[in-house]
């Protein structure tokens, strides 16, 4: 593997936003995710979880709802009264309509697909009917005295339940009335409480409403006579969600889930009441407790049980009866941090580039005068330097950011702007200067790359276009668009370069990739394509192979010159990758090349960092994957036996970047769970045995 200088970096404070929305969309296996900051996010739980889309965050779009349509449309709503479609081609939004209810606390869509309904401050339920390429406004239901919280739609699409404070309504959808009123018990824990708010109610086909409210109750109603048919006290605090499992899944309504204040899901399970009776009842059957935090929001797909909250994780529970075979879906997974870069780094300079949501941090890397042997800690002869703070203008998320390779350039991009800035070094001091008038065509980016020469800027845009600039003395020059193949508008959300500067590598949303002839300005050719979505690529020096890897842990070379695979990754994918190598279950995040090691590759995700030595034969099933670093007195035969290409450290996570800075010395940027917990807002105080 080689010894290596490690520059150990903590002082990225990243604390990812909370997740507020969860909607599940069983006909494409994808799970739309929405933070408190307005982010929304598309996994794809077919491509072992992988957040393979996402649209950056607004500081004025507070995201109260999110749901699918028919057609994989995705819609979202909030507090300011405004109803979003996204476009999930080209990752823009595609239009808001203002709702004229004031702020919207809750949205859901008719079963069939075609209607959307949202529930408002005013008390108003307002009915849209999505067209072809919008949503139209159809008609009001009654208004109500306080605002609608929570909404659910009859499996038939003939009546709504709509949860209020106090009370429950269930509208005839026809004639847009209240047919009953429910009102709820205020009850907390034998203290009645001021009010009592409805969360979230599920509707089910036998007529059965399911209600969770601030008092911690759980709540069957009878809708076809509005009375209370069973009710379970499940916490000391507010259930905030529930989910029940989709009307298409077999057997259909037989488990549901819900999330508390306190940290804990609750899965409910309709079985029988005795063994040979067909009359069932639903029972409480598990708790999980995987948050510190408020669950705000749950879903319930065929296999898991997905949770979210305060504490920034993504849950997901499998149902074991439920999972047929062992593979991904069978392992707890806990997402906290994006499946994208928001590091980038100067090597020349020894900088790093910090991503947060309205700012940018340069820090210049520490370093020492000191030795020792393997795995000592050496003190700093030079602590790190903050440089600068650069903070953007308005109310958007910056999407993506990155510094040139000799440290003189600074590129980022919002929603609607594109800045791109010229940094100047004298001594200890640092200028800025902004390059002015960019061009219309660079209003968007969705990912920035700069030559390793530093004269070349790639830019991709959301209209599936890739742009190549060169960077002049404080200016630049627009050299050529590269337009998106056979008319479609795919983003291009990766890149990678050459160290040469010929030749450029751009993945899109789904799993194609396409590399660019720089020097003549034309599409070189179009790798094959693959199942599962691309999660990091990059060009190694002097051969210029392309390497790959996808969202199912597989790994690809591939020549651009011969285009064609390598012999390499033909032979690694004859034999196989190691089973432990497979079950993986995080993304790699970056790809890199050793300079004077052609045949080492070096990766990581957020949990491990692999050199794979192309020399040495693969591991296969029966040998140690995660192999210790042999005795110092063993043979030289017995070590030759049991090396394999797979070097593999775990030293350092949770891992956000790791690069090397010269051929001896590495950075590692982690960022551990501890200090995240540390900056969240206190949980709800538990009294515990014995205090």
């Amino acid at each position: 593997m080689g010894e290596f200088k490690v520059h150990r970096v903590r002082f990225f404070n990243y604390v990812p936003s909370g997740i507020r929305c969860v909607a599940y969309n069983n006909q494409s296996n994808r799970l739309a995710v929405s933070r408190t900051d307005g982010t929304v996010e598309i996994y794809n739980l077919s491509a072992n979880y992988f957040q393979e889309k996402f649209f950056p965050g607004h500081e004025s779009r507070a995201t109260e709802a999110l749901c699918w349509a028919k057609g994989q449309r995705l819609f979202s709503a909030g507090l300011n009264g405004e109803i979003i479609e996204y476009d999930l081609q080209a990752l823009n939004i595609k239009y808001a309509v203002d709702a004229f209810g004031g702020p919207i606390w809750s949205m859901a869509i008719s079963p069939h697909g075609s209607q959307l309904l949202v529930g408002c401050e005013d008390g108003s339920l307002k009915l849209f009917q999505i067209t072809l390429d919008k949503i139209q406004f159809e008609r009001n239901f009654d208004r109500q005295k306080s605002r609608i919280l929570s909404l659910s739609w009859h499996p038939s699409g003939t009546h709504v339940a709509a949860g209020s404070i106090d009370y429950i309504s269930v509208f005839d959808v026809k004639s847009g009335s209240a047919v009953h009123k429910m009102l709820v018990d205020r009850q907390y824990m034998s203290v009645s409480k001021r009010k009592c708010i409805i969360w979230g109610v599920a509707f089910l086909s036998d007529g059965t409403v399911i209600s969770v409210d601030s008092a911690g109750k759980v709540q069957f109603w009878d809708s076809a006579t509005g009375t209370l048919v069973k009710n379970h006290l499940i916490a000391n605090a507010d259930v905030q969600s529930i989910a029940v499992s989709d009307v298409s899944m077999v057997p259909q309504e037989d488990s549901f889930v819900v999330g508390t204040a306190e940290g804990t899901v609750f899965h409910f399970q309709l079985v029988s009441v005795t063994s040979n009776s067909s009359e069932k009842q639903w029972v409480r059957t598990k708790p999980f407790q995987h948050h510190t935090h408020d669950v705000r929001a749950v879903a319930h797909s065929p296999t898991a049980l997905i949770s979210g909250g305060t504490d920034t994780h993504l849950v997901i529970r499998p149902l074991m009866e439920k999972v047929e075979v062992k593979n991904y879906d069978a392992a707890l997974r806990k997402i906290t941090f994006p499946h994208r870069r928001l590091i980038s780094c100067s090597k020349k300079r020894q900088l790093l580039l910090f991503q947060f949501a309205h700012h940018l941090e340069l820090w210049r890397l520490g370093s020492t005068v000191a030795t020792g042997k393997n795995g000592d800690t050496l003190p700093l002869s030079k602590d790190a330097d903050h440089l600068l703070h650069l903070k953007t203008k308005g109310p958007e998320n910056i999407i993506c950011s990155c510094i040139s390779p000799c440290g003189s350039w600074i590129a980022y991009s919002t929603t609607s702007r594109f800045f791109l800035y010229r940094l100047n070094y004298e001594h200890d001091n640092i200028s800025l200067q902004r390059v002015s008038k960019m061009p219309a065509f660079l209003r968007s980016a969705l990912q920035i790359l700069f030559s390793e020469d530093s004269t070349k800027l790639f830019v991709a845009s959301n209209q599936g276009s890739l742009h190549v600039i060169r960077l002049l003395e404080g200016s630049f020059k627009h050299l050529h668009t590269f337009q998106p193949q056979s008319g479609t508008v795919e983003s291009m959300c990766l890149l990678a370069v050459s160290p040469d500067g010929n030749w450029l590598a751009a993945s899109g949303t789904s799993a194609g990739v396409h590399v660019y002839n720089i020097k003549h300005l034309k599409l070189h050719c179009t790798v094959p394509s693959y199942n599962f979505p691309v999660t990091a690529l990059a060009i190694a020096p002097n051969t210029n192979n392309l390497v790959i890897a996808h969202s199912d842990q597989q790994v690809f070379e591939y020549s651009i010159p011969d285009k064609q695979y390598t012999e390499w990754s033909r032979t690694i994918q004859k034999q196989g990758f190691h089973y432990l190598w497979l079950q993986r279950d995080t993304p790699i995040t970056h790809i890199s090349f050793h300079p004077k090691r052609p045949m080492h590759i070096l990766l990581h995700d957020a949990y491990m960092f692999c050199i794979i030595d192309k020399s040495l034969p693969l591991p296969n099933d029966k040998t140690l994957l995660y192999n210790p670093l042999p005795p110092t007195n063993e043979s030289d035969v017995i070590r030759r036996r049991t090396a394999h290409a797979f070097k593999i450290s775990k030293i350092y996570k949770p891992l956000l970047f790791m690069d090397l800075l010269d051929e001896r010395t590495l950075v590692a940027v982690e960022r551990p769970l501890d200090d995240i917990i540390a900056q969240l807002p206190p949980p709800i105080k538990k009294k515990k045995f014995g205090t």
